[in-house]
């Protein structure tokens, strides 16, 4: 990793009188993690699926005849949602649309019953991207770090105020960058910084800026100013080399400080390169990491920064029972894990003396994600002396502890292959990756998952995104029956009501999970995020914690649900229209 000097932050006041962009110099290396697009056309315009499930329930319309049935009572008004449109244009059929967006309106006076009665997702559920036969695993390896161990917010705000001091003391950064705190409100996972443009985003399933998922500093940009600064929402694949993606719980901090920064420098009127402000950002992320600052501080603080739970012991406990083989895979020095490790489970009782009896094989400071393309050796690693041997590592020896290494001499070593070895972690680049190429299963922890599965579950989101969809039928009901040369002031003001509830839906559902950017899995919209084209790409299955796999039977054979479909012209058939109640 290249060091940024101090004096690629320069400190001078602008002729102009506007505060002005990243001043943009010399040239780019490619990014650490440059996302993967999908080339697309426009898609077609449909309704979410929670959308589709709401109106089979409420019997609005049936798939298969494509008749409309009764509907239930407090849904009655909307059942003239779902009716298809005569050939006739002009501003009678403007009037018919607004007619339905009246009726539609005096609906959204309460929650429907129906939304009430649907079924809700299982906040502890693992869920599956490709099939997974349980019984099928032998190995079972685990990251540490936001997989075995979790913390509270307080390493968040520890990691922003050593990394804050250390752009002041050492990169020469304004002593006023000191004021700032870390805000756990703003940042989420998945979101991207544009090296060039210095601007945060959060992007979409195909790789578009969400409309309100851009940040300069801590100003939300328009639409139109995400326009002039990109030129369209799309990242062509020239303009993704120049995004880095934040997609671990470690990169909270990261992001949030490096839009405190940009924002000083905006608020000072104070010119400042875009590229070196990335650079200084992340030195400084990664000296408080690597230095052991952050490690001595939490080993002195565990209570205040270590999470116990009593179930991941359980869980590993069981796997040791059933006689799978187990392996902790990890980047963090061991003391730092073995300190860590001894507080979780110093309240259990186990037989044997310490920890690392429950796993296999205990490698750390694996360098990840280049410990699954390098050629590098493994090392013994003396616990009492702190010390490495020079010795050739051709078996892994019980109690053992192992540094460095590659997937290659891992592999020959243990003779584990492919789909019987399962591989948890937080990190979908870093830790899913290599092993979902290397032929193994893969599993993504995240924890916002819990709390994302709860507010969709709760009826304010259900009912923002019935109502969204509503919308979004009538809105293209008027851009397919209007001819241009009929778009009068009528149309315009219908079409200007429409867009104006669409943006207070799209408001509403956000602010349910985080203002400034929304869900960490779905867009404004309740489409998937970027964030979520990566679970899908890289990790078999997905849960928000290791312990809820307590929950299913060692034999259970995990299946994607039959009506996820990506395609939108792959029939989505809810199977509550064949209920009998």
């Amino acid at each position: 990793m290249s060091v940024a000097a101090p004096h690629r932050v320069t400190f001078h006041r602008p002729q102009e009188n506007q505060p002005s962009p990243a001043r943009l110099i010399g040239s780019l290396s490619p990014p650490l993690l440059s996302p993967r697009r999908r080339s697309t056309g426009r898609p077609t315009e449909m309704a979410p699926a929670a959308r589709l499930r709401l109106l089979a329930s409420c019997r609005l319309f049936s798939a298969l005849s494509g008749t409309v049935p009764r509907c239930r009572r407090g849904l009655r008004g909307l059942s003239t949602l779902s009716s298809t449109l005569g050939s006739g244009a002009g501003e009678d059929e403007i009037e018919r649309i607004r007619r339905e967006f009246e009726d539609a309106k005096r609906n959204y006076l309460s929650i429907p019953d129906a939304i009430k009665d649907m079924p809700k997702m299982n906040p502890q559920g693992i869920y599956v991207n490709k099939n997974v036969k349980l019984d099928d695993l032998q190995v079972y390896g685990f990251d540490y770090d936001y997989t075995l161990s979790h913390y509270s917010d307080h390493l968040q705000c520890l990691i922003y105020d050593l990394a804050k001091k250390h752009l002041v003391n050492e990169l020469k950064y304004p002593e006023s960058c000191l004021q700032y705190d870390y805000d756990s409100s703003f940042p989420v996972r998945g979101l991207y910084y544009d090296k060039l443009k210095g601007c945060l985003l959060k992007l979409d399933f195909f790789g578009s800026i969400e409309p309100d998922g851009c940040f300069f500093g801590r100003r939300k940009l328009s639409s139109t100013e995400i326009k002039e600064l990109y030129g369209t929402r799309h990242i062509g694949r020239d303009q993704a080399r120049q995004l880095v993606g934040l997609m671990d719980v470690f990169c909270f901090s990261e992001a949030c400080l490096i839009a405190d920064i940009v924002q000083h420098f905006v608020d000072a009127k104070l010119e400042f390169d875009a590229p070196y402000v990335y650079e200084d950002v992340n030195q400084a992320i990664q000296h408080v990491h690597r230095s052991g600052l952050v490690h001595r501080k939490v080993l002195s603080e565990p209570q205040k920064f270590l999470l116990k739970n009593s179930q991941v012991f359980r869980f590993l406990k069981t796997l040791r029972e059933k006689g799978k083989k187990l392996f902790l895979l990890t980047n963090s020095p061991f003391y730092f894990v073995d300190g860590g490790m001894s507080y979780l489970l110093e309240d259990q009782h186990f037989d044997g003396n310490s920890w690392r009896e429950l796993f296999d094989v205990v490698i750390a400071q694996a360098n990840k994600p280049s410990f699954y393309n390098s050629d590098h050796p493994f090392r013994v690693y003396d616990t009492e002396k702190d010390t490495l041997a020079f010795t050739a590592v051709d078996k892994f020896l019980p109690n053992e502890v192992y540094y460095h290494g590659c997937l290659k001499s891992f592999l020959q070593i243990t003779k584990w292959r492919g789909p019987e070895v399962i591989y948890f972690g937080d990190h979908l680049f870093s830790d899913l990756r290599g092993p979902s190429k290397a032929g193994w299963r893969t599993a993504a922890v995240i924890r916002e998952l819990e709390d994302e599965i709860g507010i969709q579950n709760g009826d304010s989101y259900r009912f923002q995104q019935a109502k969204l969809g509503i919308i979004h039928d009538l809105l293209g009901k008027v851009h397919a029956t209007v001819v241009s040369t009929e778009k009068g002031q009528v149309y315009r003001t219908l079409l200007d009501e429409l867009n104006a509830e669409r943006r207070q839906c799209r408001s509403g559902m956000r602010d349910l999970f985080n203002s400034s950017f929304g869900a960490t899995f779905l867009t404004d919209t309740g489409k998937e995020s970027s964030f979520a084209y990566h679970i899908h790409q890289y990790a078999d299955i997905y849960t928000s914690k290791l312990e809820n796999f307590l929950s299913y039977a060692p034999e259970s054979w995990l299946h994607p649900p039959h009506d996820i479909k990506i395609m939108p012209h792959n029939a989505k058939v809810p199977a509550s229209l064949f209920s009998t109640s």
